[in-house]
């Protein structure tokens, strides 16, 4: 708005407001229609990428630059850089980000020089020492003038491309990122090779489905990928290998991180407690390779669920597909994009071939001319012609007779053309060459007919001869896989010492100078059990207060169904002694649970935390003073059920107790743990997903055969991992059961057969049982009770196969591990096969006594235990907790 002066001396006087009211725009539309225009700008011409070609206006203005220079050598960025600021008004800095940041994809620009890693975070050289081209396919995919729709440049000096005519789905293969006025837009790359096969398939009228796949590799889970849109979640996961038991390699890192930080949120890690190292080494080079050194005593598989859980080696990134269709942003999944850009390509190899079309009838229209012109000497009776007018009309009369052959009308620049045509040519006119050339020109008019008729095989075949000139090397990247949600108080590394003040009532990492409970984690929960009967669980903190006279306090595990609770406590309102166990599986967090009837006087005389639902025999002695005829008796916890904690439990006795000791410690009352392997993620569960490997108590272990021919012994924590592509066979350990295995010898070149049994013991450790030379490898292995096995073989210099079914208890007995084996068969060995076994696996057989504790039992009511009967009850089973009144300890009652 111009200003306004005032006016001075006496032209004041005559100083018209009114004139000056009318000029005024309120300051509020004023911002209003700023804001608006600007936030348009951004979104339209900076921000968010076009449909059409995928590009933003500045990555568009650096590709058309570059085509405008290329002369097939290296330009020097600065310069590509000078050019493009002819286009793009925004100054060199923006460019030359723009344009590094095309050139790391390594696709659409050839580079020389020192771009940068994206892997390490490493910055580009400046631009006046980096070089660039644009890449042959580029050239192939981006230009053709005669497509394209032109604008005039910021200050209408050039001429510059509304969009490319991309031929390509590109905006998807690069991915995009901006942040605009009121929305945002990120797009993740996907694979070069899949998007050209999805393109086909929509060409196909197919349903396609299309993952990003990143530069820096990995592993990603896109269960909840929603195609690209706002809401959708990818997880992004570093491959982390487990180098030896003392130290970790990550291989590849998330998309959007970079080693530099990656290493950084690890030592991050590591100073907040949540992981124990001793030391990080990144040797990254051509390959990412970051070691891990573990600290002593650290668990490989926990401390990579650690780095996941509490590091950057996993990311979730939110997709949110935002294009511009139309001049209108909007929020479209990436399938339609790929449809869109599939479709614009059909489009685009449309009008290349309608405009090929023309020029050739054009070529054929004028050597039909140039022939009836030379062959017919039209051109000597334009010799008398005195005047250009003349010339024309002599020339267009001679050509009255062959007009009707031609599809359009001839005319006077035709002819004009055909005065054009030099001496030389006539003279040497070959008729035989003419009718060659024309011959070509009508099959090649031909052929873009029926391709123009078949337009969408011919952009399957120009997908198709895409893929086969450009796909070598753009395989996808990044593993697709299904992740385990990773919980991070199992994983969380035990940085804290818990304490307990129990008369006072305080519990914490912070009281060091009262009693040491536990090792735990500053995530962990924490129970505690008072003397008045009360339970509470509270966050771990560097002191709470969780009431006076804590009888039991430990680490508390949600969902936890194997820590049982052997309790007695007194019945403030019947003067009985009730026995009870229990379990505590969900809770409200600072909240107060009765654990006794609830009646005034009530009180905990014995208590003890069993992790494995162990039970155990105590013995009551009752008061001196107490009518009972036998004053002293042995009870066994296992001889009741395990309930809820609010029940009120068994009459162990109604007289007066003075002291319960513990007699004999007690074996699990539970079940043995029912375990699964999902091989989609490598892990194990209780969840029933995937294979059942088996029922696990105690000291059991898992057998795991690897492809790489070896054996290992593992426990059954469902913290372990596995890689599923690297696991031939996996079950529970049986030493009885002996491994059958077929493995081709390299030295020998033989297919050879071997039984026997597991003779180790040692856990985590792998052990290779087949033979180390080259080219040896594990053809199949199992655990089966009568493995068979079907054989593809050739005999003599015969050419067929022949097929043979054998039972491989037959071809060898059992043997060392370390032995070779026999020769699987004669004759030169094609296939080998294993068949389903009718007969499956055998569980090792329970003991005797642990089978009979697993029988149900029916539950009992309210039962006396006293001196002078001897009554029992049921149970189940479960150990012993890190504090408290555990079982050995001796409780010392007044009354």
């Amino acid at each position: 708005m111009a200003e306004d002066k005032e006016p001075q001396g006496e032209a004041h006087e005559n100083y018209d407001k009114e004139d000056v009211i009318h000029d005024v725009t309120p300051v509020s539309g004023m911002y209003q229609n700023w804001f608006l225009e600007y936030a348009s700008y951004v979104i339209l011409e900076r921000a968010v990428p076009a449909i059409e070609d995928g590009f933003k206006p500045v990555q568009r203005r650096i590709m058309h630059a570059l085509k405008e220079m290329d002369d097939g050598r290296y330009n020097k960025v600065a310069n590509v850089i000078g050019q493009t600021m002819q286009y793009h008004p925004h100054g060199d800095a923006s460019i030359a980000d723009a344009m590094v940041n095309i050139g790391q994809k390594d696709l659409l620009i050839d580079t020389q020089g020192n771009w940068g890693d994206i892997r390490t975070g490493d910055s580009a050289a400046a631009p006046r020492y980096i070089e660039a081209r644009p890449s042959k396919f580029a050239l192939d995919i981006l230009y053709n003038p005669q497509t394209t729709e032109w604008q005039l440049s910021y200050d209408g000096r050039k001429r510059e491309p509304v969009t490319l005519p991309v031929k390509f789905p590109l905006l998807l293969a690069q991915g995009v990122e901006g942040i605009a006025v009121g929305l945002s837009t990120k797009i993740l790359p996907h694979n070069f090779c899949e998007l050209i096969k999805a393109s086909i398939d929509v060409l196909k009228g197919k349903k396609v489905k299309i993952y990003p796949d990143f530069a820096t590799g990995g592993m990603a889970d896109f269960s909840e990928y929603n195609q690209g849109l706002r809401g959708g979640k990818i997880k992004v996961r570093a491959k982390i290998e487990e180098q030896d038991k003392k130290s970790l390699i990550i291989k590849d890192i998330p998309f959007g991180t970079t080693t530099t930080g990656l290493i950084e949120s690890i030592i991050k890690a590591n100073d907040k407690g949540k992981i124990k190292i001793k030391k990080v080494v990144d040797n990254t080079a051509k390959d990412v390779e970051i070691i891990v050194d573990l600290a002593p005593g650290q668990s490989p598989d926990i401390t990579i669920d650690a780095l996941y859980a509490f590091t950057d080696c996993e990311v979730s990134i939110s997709p949110n597909a935002c294009v511009i269709i139309d001049e209108k942003p909007l929020f479209i999944p990436v399938n339609e994009i790929l449809k869109l850009n599939t479709d614009k390509t059909v489009s685009l190899l449309t009008q290349e071939l309608e405009i090929r079309k023309a020029e050739l009838m054009e070529k054929i229209l004028f050597s039909s001319l140039e022939r009836i012109f030379i062959e017919n000497r039209i051109y000597r009776d334009i010799e008398e012609c005195e005047t250009w007018e003349a010339v024309i009309e002599t020339i267009d009369k001679g050509l009255d007779p062959y007009k009707k052959q031609f599809y359009r009308e001839i005319i006077e620049e035709d002819i004009v053309k055909l005065t054009e045509i030099k001496i030389k040519r006539i003279s040497k006119f070959d008729s035989f060459k003419a009718d060659e050339l024309l011959k070509r020109l009508e099959e090649e008019l031909k052929e873009t007919e029926y391709n123009l008729a078949h337009i969408t095989d011919y952009a399957i075949d120009y997908y198709s001869n895409l893929l086969d000139k450009y796909g070598k090397g753009r395989e996808r990247k990044t593993e697709i896989k299904s992740f385990d949600s990773i919980d991070t108080t199992i994983v969380a590394a035990n940085n804290q010492k818990l304490y307990v003040n129990r008369q006072d009532g305080m519990v914490g990492y912070g009281l060091k100078k009262d009693e040491f409970v536990c090792e735990c984690s500053d995530l962990d929960d924490i129970i505690a059990i008072r003397r008045d009967g009360k339970l509470m669980v509270s966050r771990i903190s560097d002191k709470t207060f969780m009431g006076k006279d804590i009888m039991h306090v430990g680490v508390w595990n949600k969902g936890d169904d194997r820590m049982t609770y052997n309790m007695v406590y007194l019945d403030g309102k019947t003067g009985r002694s009730m026995v009870k166990r229990f379990q505590v599986t969900a809770i409200t967090r600072d909240k107060e649970y009765d654990l006794t009837k609830g009646a005034k006087g009530s009180k905990t005389l014995y208590l003890t935390a069993n992790p494995n639902g162990e039970a155990e025999t105590v013995t009551v002695k009752l008061t001196s003073g107490a009518k009972a005829r036998i004053k002293v008796f042995d009870f066994d916890f296992s001889t009741i059920d395990i309930k809820g904690r609010g029940a009120g439990g068994n009459i162990l006795t109604k007289y007066p107790v003075r002291k319960i000791e513990l007699k004999s410690e007690g074996v699990s009352t539970l079940s043995g743990l029912d375990i699964w392997y999902d091989e989609n993620v490598g892990r194990l569960n209780k969840d029933e997903r995937g294979k059942h490997i088996g029922n696990f108590n105690g000291d059991d272990n898992i057998l795991v055969i690897y492809n790489d021919g070896s054996y290992e012994l593992t426990s059954y924590e469902l913290t372990n991992r596995y890689e599923p592509n690297k696991v031939v066979h996996i079950t529970k350990f049986n030493p009885d059961r002996p491994i059958s295995a077929v493995h081709y010898e390299g030295e020998s070149k033989n297919y050879l057969v071997k039984r026997f049994l597991v003779e180790t013991t040692t856990t985590g450790k792998k052990f290779l049982f087949i033979s180390e030379s080259s080219g040896s490898k594990l053809v199949l292995a199992t655990t089966a009770a009568n493995p068979k096995i079907e054989v593809e073989y050739v005999k003599g210099k015969s050419k067929d196969k022949l097929k043979e079914e054998l039972n491989l208890n037959d071809l060898i007995d059992i043997k060392g591990w370390k032995a070779l084996g026999n020769r699987l068969h004669q004759h030169d060995v094609k296939k080998v096969k294993l068949l389903e076994s009718s007969e499956p696996e055998k569980e090792q057989e329970k003991p005797k006594e642990a089978a009979a504790k697993e029988e149900p039992k029916t539950e009992a009511k309210d039962e006396v235990v006293e001196s002078d009967k001897e009554v029992k009850t049921e149970a189940k089973k479960e150990s012993k907790g890190s504090a408290g009144y555990n079982a050995g300890e001796t409780i010392e009652l007044d009354f």
